[in-house]
């Protein structure tokens, strides 16, 4: 199975910020034992490791107090906003204080002449596109969770959108964050572009709070499209399937979602949601413009697809014929638990050059069958992000320590291939034997960046760099 590696405690200095957190929050101070364990990682199969306390902060200011005191004394921090990262992001692997942002849930500012917003870490994606519906606009970053902005800045989120809108590098101007002395600063204005200094705002988007704490995020909003087409078309074999991807991207076909599904996730689907889709290789698409433009787009792609033996081509503008197919996509999860009741889910994605996603997708479902196991694939395809969602009995240690294999493989075989271990999901506590290999010296250079801004490692330590 595997788990974070546990850190050394400074057992004196803990005591010391609990009694003086304690003080100051109240009853916003949590020491129970359940809550505790809500904040550690519950959502795939690494050990959880529950912080020794729970603080829900209102304000900057008060994370920032927060933050002061636990350098005062040397004691761990660690962000949480849903608790829907996957590589043991929010554990506490030195136990210290868990900074809960959920109560900081307000869209502060609109600006819609300027296409940009300003919101609290807590916010979710859903409330805050429920918010700017009226206006006419929206956030274009879907990792398919109901996850905190906050969480996904702190990820470099992106999801089902990211071929046409790109990931939240792409989509935050500048953020407010709260540094491993407790101070405030901003990354940026709201300008468009900048040559004032060092990206800051990139370094903080991503660094999954082991560089500070983001306590505001500026973002890039889109205007509501005029007109919306979904399709799906089946292909042969994942071959087929990802051909004809490299083909739309190549052919510069504007489409803002293609989604792969591998035959075992369709059967899936099929059951779950009460579809009839052919249980081969998919692709999912969604196409955004004018309402002549989606309908040239959608036909551009069957003319694609049809030089690749693409089969049951359908588009359809239906708000629900289209809210039902994405939502079927998005139920995957479920849908894939279902095959075997009772099983835990263990997801895991990786990222190669579109060229190559052919080849990785198909030795890893070889993979997956020399080592018995159960491994849907689905896939950002556009940018040839996929994820293997392992269905493991986490009672039978020869299964689990098979999984364990087919994770590490997937891992270097993604970067062997010229791609990266985390596409998405971030490095947390589960990739970082991988880093290494993927950047070399590069780890190094990150390391002297910690250490100049962090040198008493209190910033979500035992994340992001290996030991």
């Amino acid at each position: 199975m595997a788990d974070g590696s546990a850190l050394p405690r400074n057992e004196v200095g803990i005591n010391a910020a609990l009694g003086i957190l304690k003080q100051q929050f109240g009853e916003r101070f949590q020491t129970g034992a359940s809550i505790r364990e809500q904040h550690g990682h519950t959502t795939t199969w690494i050990d959880n490791q529950p912080p020794d306390a729970v603080v829900f902060a209102h304000s900057t200011q008060e994370v920032s107090d927060i933050v002061k005191v636990c350098a005062a004394h040397r004691v761990p921090v660690i962000p949480f906003g849903t608790g829907t990262s996957l590589e043991g992001h929010v554990n506490a692997p030195a136990g210290g204080i868990s900074v809960d942002v959920s109560q900081m849930d307000k869209v502060l500012e609109v600006n819609a002449g300027d296409l940009d917003c300003r919101v609290q870490p807590g916010v979710t994606r859903m409330a805050l596109n429920e918010h700017l519906r009226d206006q006419g606009l929206f956030f274009p970053i879907d990792p398919g969770a109901n996850a905190s902005i906050g969480g996904m800045a702190a990820t470099r989120a992106s999801g089902t959108n990211a071929v046409r809108y790109g990931t939240m590098k792409d989509n935050v101007l500048s953020v407010e964050a709260v540094m491993a002395n407790g101070e405030i600063i901003r990354t940026a204005s709201r300008a468009r572009k900048t040559s004032a200094g060092y990206d800051l705002t990139r370094l903080m988007v991503g660094s999954e709070g082991t560089l500070g704490l983001i306590t505001e995020i500026t973002l890039r909003l889109q205007g509501i499209p005029e007109a919306i087409s979904a399709a799906s078309c089946s292909f042969p074999t994942m071959e087929a399937a990802c051909e004809t991807v490299m083909a739309v991207i190549q052919y510069g076909l504007p489409v803002a979602r293609i989604e792969l599904l591998d035959a075992l996730v369709v059967k899936a689907v099929n059951n779950y949601s009460k579809l009839t889709l052919s249980e081969t290789p998919l692709l999912l698409l969604e196409f955004h413009g004018s309402e002549a433009g989606v309908v040239e787009q959608a036909e551009t792609f069957g003319e694609i697809a049809g030089e690749f033996d693409g089969t049951g081509y359908a588009a359809t503008t239906s708000t629900e014929e289209r809210s039902k197919l994405w939502q079927a996509r998005h139920d995957a999860y479920w849908a894939m638990l279902a095959l075997r009741p009772g099983c835990k889910a263990v997801a895991t994605d990786v990222c190669v050059p579109i060229s190559r996603l052919a080849e990785a997708v198909t030795r890893s479902n070889d993979k997956a069958t020399e080592l018995d196991l159960i491994a849907p694939i689905v896939g950002h395809a556009g940018d040839g992000n996929f994820h293997a969602s392992l269905l493991i009995d986490m009672g039978d240690a020869a299964e689990v320590a098979r999984a364990a294999e087919f994770v590490s493989w997937l891992n270097d075989m993604a970067i062997e291939l010229g791609g990266t271990c985390t596409g998405e999901h971030g490095i947390g506590q589960g990739k970082r034997p991988y880093l290494r290999k993927e950047l070399g010296g590069a780890v190094d250079v990150m390391g002297a960046i910690k250490r100049a801004l962090d040198p008493d490692d209190i910033m979500n330590p035992g994340k992001i760099l290996p030991s």
